[in-house]
Order: structure tokens, then C-alpha cells, then sequence
């Protein structure tokens, strides 16, 4: 039988998500979810939506999520697009500017499903190496991209680029740069005012992570408006439901306790590097919401694929690389709760020990 799928297709090895494991009972240090609850105004408004108005479309154009957004960031609604998670808006930045066989470049290592996303559209995928300190790589301005994304602050590495930086950069490139904001409510970063600066600069965000809704799959970029009604053209047009539209609204009225959780986070993540460095790891300095730990000689008769299969068996998921070779002694840990760090920073220490 001949393969019906485009080459490109049939070549494609697919993004792999975070392992999400059927059982109960697990720490899940493995997938960057934010460990507490979003708003309790958030629950109370999902229960009251929760009605016959679900037979209805949503609003196609996230209206009121829009306006919401440009209060809050001093932000047009016409300069924000809002997705069904941040993915969606890469995927339609991708279909937007970006041909078959033209150049999208990116740091390396960095988010995995840039890859992917590249891959289907049948652009060609540009990787620029990052050095040990996960400095902005010099040869990131590739010349003839049509997209250059940045990670900021980075994934895996939990780096933070500086806005100076960043805005250089984006008066180098030739086609549009895109700065990818999933964790910076953890930093003290941010590149929103890229876009009243740079005609080709787009900045994307998630709920996924500081705001607690990764279950909801909310996300936005902000852009210059011609951007915008650019890629207004290629978005799904029910693409946010009618609960995601409500749960995003009612966590931006209720903005501190997103601001809250995310100190908490930055608190404990400060008690994980310390404690991690202490068992012999190297971690880069994070600005997420998790760290890189790097197996240091305390750990030289270790794999980290070993490690992890050791803190599964303790029931702690934390996630590890096998490809790139300059990750393969490296845990990404997710930041938990106080309890669960605690809980893996014992596992760690007895494994350290035998």
C-alpha cells in the first residue's frame, strides 16, 4: 500500500508530552504544573457557567478576554490574540509567516515542540547552540528566517535572556520575532513593550503555569496590530470554550492570587537549588518554575535516567533527557509544594548515599 501521508509527515517523530501517569499517588515534579489552585473566584465562576449556555458557541473573538487582558497589560484589544493554550498561537505564527522550505531558528536547547511544529509545516528548523551559561547564542540573528523564536526564560534551562538583549536582537532579525513567555510570572523578565517598539516582534504567554489553569488551555500574544489581523486569518474560530473564556477572565480579576502562588513558588525554588547544589548538582540559576539540576561527581556512578527510574519507583516523576547529549546528566525538577520538594530532596538524599 503507498504511503498517503505528506513525506514530511511520515518522517515526523511526533512531540512526546510530560509522562502524566494513570495512578494516583505520585509527585509530580515532571511537567511544570503550577502546585496550587488557581483563584477561588476562578472555581466559583466555572460552577455558576456551568449551565444550559453550554449548548452555545463561544464568543469567536474572545471579546471580553481581550478587553480584560489590555486593562490589565495598558494593552489595545486589537494588539491581542487569545488561544487555545499558548501551543495553538506558535502553530498559528507558524502557518502565518513561515513556507515550506523557509528558515525558522531557535535556540538549543530549548522548548521541544518548536520542532515538531516546524516539521509539519515543512519549514526547514534552524537550531543555534546555547553555551554552557545559556547566554543569547550570537548567531541567533540567522539570516533569511522568517521566525526566530526565544524561550524567556528558557526551557529547560529556566534562564532568563535580559530585555535589552532581547530588543536587539529583534532589531537584527529580518522576519518576526517571537519571545515565548510561559514562565516569565516567575522572573522578573518581561518583553511586552518589545511590541510598541518593533513592528516584527510578537510576545506569547500561557495560564498554564503562573495562574494555575493548565487543565483550561489559555493563552495570548500581544503583537502590533497588523500582526494580528494577519493571523486572525489562520486561527480556529471557536478556538477557546466557553469555560476556558470564563476561568481566564475571572483569574484576571483575581490577579494577586496568581502573583501569591508564584511567590510561593520562587520561594521554594530558592530552597531547592540551595538543597540540590548541597547533594552535589550543578543548577543553572531558574527564573521558572523549575530548576536544571546536572549530575556533578557526587553522582559520577549515576545515569540520570537511572535517577529518574529510582525516584519513580519512590513514586516522584521528575523528567529527564535523552536526547540532547548535553542534557543526558540532567533532571528538570518542577517546583512543588514545600511538602513534595521535601519529600524529593529525601529521596535524593538517600540515593546519594547508597
Amino acid at each position: 500500500m503507498p504511503d498517503l501521508f505528506r513525506p514530511n509527515i511520515a518522517r515526523l517523530r511526533g512531540y512526546v508530552p510530560g509522562e502524566q501517569p494513570r495512578e494516583k499517588g505520585y509527585i509530580k515534579l515532571n511537567t511544570n504544573e503550577n502546585p496550587y489552585p488557581p483563584s477561588p473566584l476562578v472555581l466559583a465562576r466555572l460552577r455558576d457557567a456551568c449551565s444550559a449556555n453550554l449548548r452555545l458557541y463561544p464568543d469567536p473573538d474572545a471579546w471580553a478576554l481581550r478587553r480584560k487582558l489590555g486593562e490589565v497589560f495598558a494593552i489595545a484589544p486589537q494588539q491581542i490574540m487569545a488561544g487555545n493554550g499558548s501551543d495553538e498561537l506558535l502553530n498559528v505564527i507558524i502557518r502565518s509567516f513561515a513556507s515550506e522550505g523557509d528558515k525558522i531558528a531557535y535556540p538549543h536547547p530549548t522548548y521541544g515542540y518548536y520542532k515538531p511544529l516546524i516539521d509539519i509545516q515543512g519549514a526547514e528548523a534552524v537550531p543555534v547552540e546555547f553555551g554552557e551559561d545559556f547566554a543569547l547564542p550570537e548567531g541567533l540573528a540567522v539570516p533569511g528566517a522568517r521566525i526566530t523564536f526565544l524561550a524567556n526564560p528558557n526551557a529547560p534551562s529556566g534562564t532568563l535572556v535580559p530585555y535589552a538583549e532581547v530588543a536587539a536582537l529583534c532589531a537584527r532579525i529580518e522576519g518576526v520575532l517571537v519571545v515565548d513567555e510561559a514562565y516569565v510570572d516567575f522572573s522578573q523578565g518581561g518583553c511586552i513593550q518589545l511590541i510598541a517598539e518593533h513592528p516584527n516582534a510578537i510576545v506569547v504567554r500561557t495560564m498554564s503555569k503562573s495562574f494555575s489553569l493548565a487543565g483550561m488551555r489559555i493563552g495570548f500574544a500581544f503583537a502590533p496590530v497588523a500582526l494580528i489581523e494577519g493571523m486572525w486569518k489562520v486561527k480556529d474560530h471557536y478556538n477557546l470554550n466557553r469555560l476556558s473564556l470564563v476561568a481566564a477572565e475571572a483569574a484576571l480579576e483575581d490577579i494577586d492570587a496568581m502573583r501569591g502562588n508564584a511567590a510561593r513558588v520562587c520561594a521554594t525554588r530558592s530552597r531547592l537549588c540551595a538543597r540540590l547544589r548541597g547533594l552535589g548538582f550543578y543548577v543553572w540559576d531558574s527564573q521558572a518554575n523549575f530548576v536544571l539540576a546536572k549530575l556533578g561527581e557526587r553522582w559520577a556512578n549515576c545515569a540520570a535516567a537511572e535517577l529518574y527510574a529510582q525516584l519513580k519507583e519512590r513514586r516522584i516523576l521528575v523528567r529527564y533527557f535523552a536526547a540532547p547529549p548535553r542534557l543526558a546528566d540532567c533532571l528538570r525538577i518542577s517546583v512543588g509544594t514545600d511538602a513534595e520538594i521535601a519529600a524529593l530532596l529525601a529521596a535524593l538524599k538517600e540515593l546519594s548515599s547508597v
